[in-house]
């Protein structure tokens, strides 16, 4: 089969690989018929390279048809339509009996002290071959697809892999009170949806980029947008905009890749050109993070309030503003998106026809897994427009 293999920084190509089989009695196997590019892959494709091995299949937002099951499955059986959650849990254990299926026992990578592993994404997730692929072997399938129905195009279900469940999450993380206010930061996929999520509750929304198009996106969903390309001081305009105290709660939809942090950016780049056996370690016990977005967190959050953060960190010890946090009693929540946890409460909403979050406006570029080497590079440098790409096998 045709897969998006990595060789290197930004360097991912389109290779000829073993198809996958049934290995274990809770096994599946699925055809994949659309699969996305997270932001979480471009950290794979620019950063992560000390923890990744050359030939490795990427991406964690695949859907497709169940095309073989092993001996254990009844849930789910040849020709059905499934998505598949980024993270792989087994729905039976200690962890998972509590919800936090993002942290399963049965999956969980201990070797590298890490929560449940995670499709495509580094051996700190358990190295298990990723989504952007023809076809893709699914551990855990007692539990992990979601069935979805025939008719409706993929995108109408393909974000309930991650971005949806995601947002979900950050949104309730948030605990926004009746009516409240929540400010946004980064208006990738993850946080439009954060930001629509929330405005569909009920909630007032601030969006804040830099990028034309993802304002323009936001604006068309009602979003109250910031452009924190001409906005110096974000904290200072929402204050200005909520009675001078800020948003009961701040989502944190950035993460490492945050703007205005050049000194960390000089450390990212540093670590990066490292010899993998340098810099895996360096990267697991010190802070090469760019913090400018959680730093905007703490400033904009009214005191009491509460920050939830779902963009991705990579540091061990990066520096933390503990002082002003502890000053303004300052909540804060994050981890991996317990998929499975918010899917019920997702699935009305995707097959209401009425679209209610704008599921079908969010991607941007739909391309064939052969040119997902310009897509990854179109991604990576905001070009061309692009929020949100989908590759069709």
């Amino acid at each position: 089969m045709k897969a998006v293999t990595w060789h290197g920084k930004r360097d991912v190509r389109v290779e000829e690989v073993p198809d996958p089989a049934v290995k274990e009695p809770n096994d599946a196997v699925i055809r994949v018929t659309s699969t996305g590019i997270c932001g979480s892959d471009l950290h794979l494709y620019e950063l992560f390279g000390p923890f990744m091995a050359e030939g490795d299949i990427l991406g964690h937002e695949p859907m497709g048809v169940v095309e073989e099951v092993g001996s254990a499955i009844t849930n789910i059986k040849p020709g059905d339509r499934v998505v598949i959650p980024f993270n792989i849990s087994c729905g039976r254990c200690h962890m998972c009996g509590k919800e936090l299926y993002a942290q399963c026992e049965t999956t969980q990578v201990r070797e590298q002290g890490m929560g449940a592993a995670l499709f495509g994404y580094t051996r700190l997730y358990g190295q298990i071959p990723g989504g952007q692929a023809e076809y893709l072997r699914v551990p855990e399938a007692q539990f992990g697809p979601i069935k979805v129905p025939e008719g409706p195009p993929d995108e109408r279900f393909l974000y309930l892999s991650d971005v949806l469940p995601t947002a979900w999450q950050a949104v309730e993380f948030a605990d926004i009170p009746e009516g409240g206010s929540v400010t946004v930061f980064g208006l990738g996929p993850i946080g439009q949806m954060c930001a629509r999520i929330a405005r569909h509750l009920g909630h007032r929304v601030f969006g804040v980029d830099g990028v034309t198009e993802r304002l323009e996106m936001a604006r068309r969903h009602g979003i109250e947008v910031i452009d924190a390309g001409e906005i110096l001081d974000v904290a200072a305009e929402v204050r200005e905009r909520t009675s001078g105290r800020g948003t009961d709660s701040v989502i944190d939809a950035v993460g490492m890749e945050a703007h205005g942090s050049p000194a960390a950016k000089i450390a990212q780049t540093i670590t990066g050109l490292l010899p993998s056996a340098v810099a895996a370690p360096l990267m697991s016990n010190a802070g090469v993070d760019r913090l400018a977005a959680l730093h905007h967190a703490i400033d904009t959050v009214r005191r009491g309030g509460v920050i939830s953060v779902t963009g991705l960190y990579g540091g061990m010890a990066d520096p933390m503003p503990m002082l002003r946090m502890f000053d303004k009693g300052i909540t804060m929540r994050m981890g991996q998106a317990h998929v499975r946890r918010w899917t019920n409460a997702l699935l009305p909403l995707v097959t209401d026809a009425a679209d209610p979050l704008g599921v079908m406006d969010l991607t941007t570029h739909r391309l064939p897994l052969e040119q997902a080497p310009m897509a990854y590079q179109m991604f990576q440098r905001k070009a061309d427009g692009a929020v949100k790409i989908l590759l069709q096998p």
